[in-house]
């Protein structure tokens, strides 16, 4: 009887689902959520243990997730979508990607705990407002400039860089959103010429000869390192963790609308607050929870004043 009854019971959610797309979305974007909170504690965890280089991390990591979703990629059309005319462009694309990937990766093997981290990143929407205003010309009205300046006063919450305990370090995660805001704001340039397909064949392409030739420069003191045969688990891992994390983001914004799926993306703060307490017993003090809020209450007001002006020319 029991069983009778879970089976009607997931029937019947199963039916639920496949008539609420957005909800779809939702729980899509809770598992690349769940996966990144992973994918930001092996991170850590691994660097402690070895002595690889955060750059042959980030190196061999996408390289493994390139190779996981390679299958993917080409059931989508993968290299029937390599004609464009803006080549040059998407190379100043993905190295801006690069940039912030490698500067996330050594955040992250510093080790700058994850809640901290992961707040911070979350500044990367107003970058994208700053640039959109200055660089692409877009009108950015008065409410969505005041709500960049309270996330950023948000940020100086969290980073305190007043206190003589302020290590420059803590930076590198508002580099990297800096660097991905400068990536976002390439994608919405070239989207007007070239199609979802392609921003993500020449993403994956070049990728890796970025990330190789940022990591043979030896931009971290520990310089470049081969990882081990140990190491290699770890990174096969990663990169395995993160080409699902990428398939479930690009499911995600497949089913519902930026707006909607925003605030389950904001979830991913407790999820890795959550695994950085359980592996590392970082415990956050009550300075992230209000420049945390800030935050993302800047960032929800951003994303839906953009959605609202998409639909308002789209109509």
């Amino acid at each position: 009887m029991a069983n009778i009854f879970y089976a009607d019971l997931i029937y019947t959610l199963l039916l639920f689902m496949q008539n609420h797309q957005p909800i779809k979305g939702a729980i899509a974007i809770i598992s690349a959520g769940i996966l990144f909170a992973g994918v930001n504690t092996l991170i850590p965890k691994l660097t402690s243990v070895s002595t690889i280089d955060a750059s042959v991390v980030a190196l061999v990591q996408y390289l493994a997730a390139f190779l996981f979703l390679m299958p993917s990629m080409i059931n989508a059309g993968f290299f029937q979508s390599l004609k464009t005319q803006y080549f040059g462009l998407h190379c100043i694309r993905v190295f801006l990607s690069a940039i912030g990937i490698q500067c996330w990766t050594m955040a992250l093997a510093h080790p700058i705990p994850i809640w901290q981290g992961i707040a911070l990143l979350m500044t990367s929407p107003l970058f994208v407002t700053i640039g959109s205003g200055l660089i692409l010309k877009e009108k950015v009205d008065k409410k969505r400039w005041i709500a960049t300046f309270l996330g950023f006063l948000g940020a100086m919450i969290i980073l305190e860089p007043w206190s003589e305990e302020f290590d420059w370090i803590v930076l590198l995660p508002v580099a990297a959103a800096f660097f991905w805001a400068g990536y976002s704001l390439m994608v919405k340039k070239l989207s007007s010429n070239d199609s979802p397909t392609t921003m993500v064949a020449y993403l994956f392409i070049l990728i890796t000869p970025f990330n190789l030739l940022i990591a043979m420069t030896n931009l971290s003191p520990k310089g470049f390192s081969m990882p081990s045969f140990s190491d290699f688990g770890f990174l096969i891992l990663l990169g395995f963790l993160t080409a699902l994390a990428q398939l479930a983001v690009a499911k995600a914004y497949n089913l519902a609308d930026a707006s909607y799926i925003q605030p389950f993306d904001f979830i991913k703060l407790p999820l890795n607050i959550l695994a950085g307490w359980l592996v590392f017993n970082w415990v956050p003090p009550g300075k992230l929870w209000l420049g945390a809020t800030i935050i993302i209450g800047a960032t929800m007001y951003i994303t839906h004043a953009e959605t609202k002006l998409v639909k308002k020319n789209y109509d």
